[in-house]
């Protein structure tokens, strides 16, 4: 990972369906067949989860390579 990421307050990001606060919650995360429930921020109406640049580059990159044993 690049660094620590900073926690963003949880009023700062919005659900862009719904308009409301996200909040931090449990999401399934699958790859290559397989299924990890992780903390992320999602909406707490849809569910839909905010994936920030910094955790989509950083630690799920480095889970990825590890799973796919590069």
């Amino acid at each position: 990972m690049k660094g620590k990421e900073a926690a963003p307050a949880e009023s700062e990001w919005l659900c862009s369906r719904c308009g409301l606060g996200l909040e931090i919650g449990k999401v399934d995360v699958g790859y290559m067949g397989s299924v990890f429930a992780v903390d992320l921020y999602r909406c707490p109406k849809c569910g839909q989860p905010f994936v920030s640049e910094d955790m989509a580059e950083g630690k799920m990159a480095e889970v990825e390579k590890l799973l796919e044993g590069k």
